[in-house]
């Protein structure tokens, strides 16, 4: 057999965890093999159960199974190496490196030793360590991987292998120390209190990992507040742009304005002054053409022709008295106080706008899908199919009355709750004379009569009579709106124990409850009102929201 063939037949037998030949292989159900130590004590090391090789994840540590066919190509392989190794001259061993073990036996080019014996103090190359592989009296000798400065393991004191651990002063003694310094103290094999350390490491090592891993969730955490917290200033800076641009536009338009109305004045100023000075021209000219008529006759010297002409003589042309008439400049004085009074209340009522939209814009991201809850519902009310709309029938039903339903104001709940974190809803009141909107938390009083104020768990507001809009602030406050919003948005921002109310279409405030404790679970809270002989009878509707341009 060739080197190359043995290298990739030794390659073959080779696990991926300690990558020497296996021991015990096993099987894992992605099918992949490890030496069963290596693979058990990966999983107690580790978080999770996951396979080093495809990092395929269990969730339940899985059965591990004999690989008996491996096993046995492992076992000829051993043989094999083993027969070849024998039949090696030891000029084809390597010889020791930097760092590794050499035999204490070579003389001249020192090999790599194999094994080190614990009772020679000595360590062996291959070749001289054939002995204690056959010999009777040498195989009784405790080997182990090659380790240097073998004295170490020596009592200093007896001369004998530190084979014993001491309990009681947690170090390393020999038997004689057993029996003579030690006697009253706990003794256990070195190799017990091995593999209790090796396991409290291994356990070590688990904590360790947890730990390592709960550190690589806190950066994840971090790093995505940190995203998050770059989201919300670049949105900031968006809409800061968009606010100060729409501002700039207005400021620019007022300028324009006001020079356009100053060149105006001016332009009306230039045209009268033109118009007089072409009349006053053109009676300049008639009188001008009198004078030379004037001039000639009052020449002659013909007294007969003077006298017979001077009747015949033009009348002088009718002239505009221009003594109290004149050009007054315009006047401009206060135009720019004016214009910058006017520009201060249009940017104030434009920045108000904008602020508005910029605020509606941001809550409506916390928008969230809201279902009517039929088990909440008054009897009289009608629920939509899809549980979005309701009105009241003015009919009652035959409902089971469980603790959850109203059952003398025709109210009804959302199917979904929320104790934390912002949310946004829509509704549209469209062609409504009266309605309830809001928010209640899940302990409220749902039977007999209701007080719908913050201090019995409903933060409200209602139009009533058609036109007449409040807040259930508790004592109720009137509101006074410039317009009768078609769709209200509400938005509930619970650690800030805020409740806010929007005309949805006017991006306008419609009101806000500040300064709320919330310590329960809130659901949104709807009331179609009494149907009112028909006049109320259009639906309370949950509309999807689109989000302001």
């Amino acid at each position: 057999m060739s080197a190359a063939s043995c290298l990739r037949s030794e390659d073959q037998f080779l696990c991926s965890i300690c990558l020497d030949v296996f021991t015990d292989p096993v099987t894992t159900p992605c099918g992949h093999n490890f030496c069963k130590n290596c693979i058990t004590e990966h999983w107690n090391s580790n978080v999770q159960y996951l396979c080093p090789m495809c990092n395929k994840v269990f969730y339940t540590k899985p059965e591990l199974h004999i690989n008996t066919l491996l096993t046995e190509m492992v076992s000829r392989f051993r043989q094999e190496a083993q027969q070849k190794s024998s039949s090696s001259s030891s000029s084809e061993q390597q010889a020791a490196k930097p760092g590794e073990v050499p035999c204490d036996v070579c003389t001249g080019t020192k090999l790599k030793a194999l094994k080190s014996c614990l009772v020679c103090l000595i360590s062996y190359c291959e070749t001289h360590l054939e002995p204690h592989l056959t010999a009777s009296c040498l195989k009784r000798h405790q080997l182990m991987d090659p380790v240097e400065n073998l004295e170490d393991r020596m009592c200093m004191k007896h001369d004998k292998p530190l084979e014993l651990f001491c309990k009681t002063d947690q170090t390393c003694v020999c038997v004689l120390c057993s029996v003579l310094d030690h006697k009253t103290h706990e003794f256990v094999p070195l190799k017990e209190e091995y593999e209790g350390k090796k396991a409290e490491l291994g356990r070590t090592e688990a904590e360790i990992q947890q730990m390592i891993q709960k550190r690589r969730l806190n950066i994840q955490e971090i790093k995505r507040s940190v995203d998050l917290s770059k989201e919300d200033a670049d949105r900031e800076k968006a809409e800061g742009v968009q606010v100060f641009i729409a501002l700039k536009e207005s400021v620019e338009r007022s300028l324009n304005e006001l020079i356009e109305m100053i060149e105006e004045k001016q332009r009306t100023t230039e045209k009268q002054a033109e118009d007089f000075i072409k009349e006053l021209e053109q009676e300049i000219s008639e009188l001008m053409k009198r004078s030379s008529e004037v001039k000639q006759l009052s020449r002659s010297e013909d007294h007969l022709h003077l006298l017979q002409n001077f009747p015949f003589l033009k009348a002088a042309p009718p002239t505009k008295d221009w003594t109290e008439v004149s050009v007054r400049p315009p006047s401009c004085e206060g135009t720019v106080v004016r214009a910058v009074a006017q520009l201060e209340e249009t940017l104030s009522t434009e920045m108000k706008k904008l602020l508005a939209e910029v605020e509606l814009k941001r809550v409506q991201q916390y928008a969230v899908d809201v279902t009517l809850d039929p088990d909440t519902a008054h009897p009289d009310l009608i629920l939509s199919d899809d549980e979005k709309q309701v009105n009241d029938s003015d009919v009652r039903k035959n409902l089971p009355n469980n603790p959850e339903r109203f059952t003398r104001y025709v109210n009804v709940l959302g199917k979904q709750s929320f104790s934390s974190g912002r949310f946004y809803f829509e509704n549209q009141v469209k062609m409504k004379t009266e309605w309830a909107l809001g928010v209640a938390r899940e302990s409220i009083n749902r039977k007999g009569q209701i007080t719908a104020r913050p201090q019995d768990g409903y933060w409200t507001i209602c139009l009533i009579n058609g036109n007449e809009y409040k807040a259930f602030a508790g004592p109720s406050v009137r509101l006074s709106l410039k317009s009768q919003p078609q769709k209200v948005g509400v938005f509930v921002d619970y650690e800030e124990g805020r409740v806010s109310f929007y005309d949805a279409d006017a991006a306008v405030l419609i009101y806000a409850f500040t300064g709320c404790s919330f310590t329960e679970k809130l659901y949104p809270f709807f009331s179609p009102c009494p149907n009112d002989g028909g006049k109320n009878s259009a639906p309370l509707i949950i509309c999807p929201v689109n989000q302001t341009e």
